[in-house]
């Protein structure tokens, strides 16, 4: 029988050499690391089951490594561990794909049941995850957007997925949905029934790469223990999508435009020569021309990539699909989350419409995710919003008026004014001075109003 195997990732040697100890004595075989970078490559070196992993790391912080595990394989069970809790860090660890979370000092037994029922519920989960690839319906994802913008996009990738068009590059600032873009193409195509395989380019080593694209033989290089199928191999009659190709290391860009010449190529110390039928769809948020003018991106792969173009807009040049957008993202969470949000309040829905997002469609998930966790209400209200974009989408200090407009309804100013103290507080660790300057507020006006609203005794 199989023994799980658990990757141990602590700074500490104590608590790694504890761990150990006790983890081997319940019949685990356990690998330890004491730094991300170590943790990175024993979870690729020994595809752990399960990660023990510390949020505090010299280098490479946890939360990276997390995100980089879950880019690597969405179904190593990751279990992270802080003597620096916090309501903020539980929620981000668990929306990068952390299954649990855990403070020290921890109880060792406690622990040992947490892990136990996360392998225990493993195999059934990858099972579900198999038995939904084969039985789902092969359907385009959900593309929210009313806009110009969107529907003369919409009917491009329409044309894009009827067409035989065997490269595609989409370009965009980041968190503008590339990859649903990509997703829709490939399931709104002939090639629908056919694997849909994502990659980052840039968050797999160099050295890697050429193994995740073309595979390898056995014994090809130190490591190289099995035969591996590479990507391109295991989509075949596919789509292969290549996100952040602005990123590609030029030895790899070569090798890249070697393949798309006629989709054959070798694995890596392998003979055989493989042809494959895939559609190659290729996204980054940096201008390549530029690359192209500072020599990290070659002019002739770059005509090769763009043989469609599709360019995504910012969420702020079609700000009419902001609101279908966060009512779309509040549904969503409703389900995932049990809440029972309704609507979005006139001012919080003026404040989404002022900001300039310079995150996207991603940055505006993410705001809706959060809201949604911590309200408690049945319409998502202003005192939900970070006080980022309150501060930024609120007219500055000595500016004109003429872009904020009341909501019907009208609005309590004192809960308006109560809540931008308290973010304001929250935001600053309660150092009162930082607050106030976050504010425009004088240090004896702030603590007038702390005092007005029970903030200061």
């Amino acid at each position: 029988m199989k023994r799980n195997k658990i990757l141990v990732v602590d700074d500490e040697h104590l608590i790694r050499w504890s761990l150990e100890q006790n983890l081997k004595k319940q019949g685990y075989e356990v690998v330890t690391a004491g730094s991300g970078e170590d943790a990175l490559r024993l979870a690729r070196e020994e595809q752990p089951d399960l990660v023990l992993l510390d949020i505090q790391l010299p280098g490479i912080s946890g939360i990276e490594v997390l995100e980089k595990i879950k880019d690597y394989d969405e179904e190593i069970i990751v279990i992270m561990v802080t003597a620096h809790g916090g309501l903020e860090t539980a929620v981000n660890a668990m929306r990068l794909g952390a299954h649990d979370y855990v403070s020290k000092p921890f109880n060792l037994d406690e622990l040992s049941i947490i892990i136990k029922k996360a392998l225990e519920t493993s195999d059934l989960k990858r099972e579900v995850a198999r038995l939904r690839t084969e039985t789902k319906k092969s359907v385009p994802p959900n593309i929210i957007g009313d806009s110009r913008h969107m529907k003369y996009l919409m009917e491009v990738l329409d044309k894009v997925a009827r067409s035989e068009a065997s490269t595609v590059l989409v370009q965009g600032e980041s968190g503008t949905g590339k990859e649903l873009v990509a997703k829709w193409i490939h399931y709104s195509s002939n090639r629908a029934e056919k694997p849909f395989i994502a990659i980052n380019c840039a968050a797999v080593p160099a050295t890697l790469l050429e193994s995740e694209l073309f595979g390898h033989e056995k014994g090809a290089f130190t490591d190289a223990k099995t035969t591996k199928k590479g990507l391109f191999e295991l989509a075949d009659g596919g789509t292969v999508f290549l996100d952040e190709i602005g990123d590609m290391e030029m030895g790899m860009q070569a090798k890249l435009l070697r393949f798309l010449e006629d989709r054959s190529f070798r694995r890596i110390g392998g003979g055989r020569v493989f042809t494959v039928d895939v559609r190659i769809i290729s996204a980054t948020n940096k201008d390549l021309q530029k690359s192209i003018e500072e020599k990290t991106f070659r002019n002739d792969l770059y005509y090769r990539l763009q043989v469609i173009p599709i360019f995504l807009p910012a969420l702020r040049e079609r700000r009419e699909d902001i609101i279908p957008l966060a009512t779309h993202f509040i549904e969503h969470y409703n389900r995932d989350f049990n809440k029972k949000v309704q609507g979005i309040a006139g001012m919080a829905e003026r404040m989404l419409l002022d900001y300039n997002w310079p995150g996207n469609v991603r940055e505006l998930k993410n705001v809706i995710e959060r809201a949604i966790i911590l309200g408690n209400d049945e319409t998502l209200l202003l005192e939900h919003l970070p006080l980022e974009i309150v501060a930024k989408a609120s007219p500055q200090a000595g500016a004109p008026m003429s872009g904020f407009r009341l909501p019907p309804e009208g609005v309590d100013i004192e809960e308006v004014e109560k809540e931008l103290i308290r973010q304001a507080l929250e935001i600053s660790e309660w150092n009162q001075s930082k607050a106030a300057k976050k504010l425009n507020l004088g240090i004896d006006a702030f603590r007038y109003r702390m005092k007005k609203f029970g903030y200061l005794k």
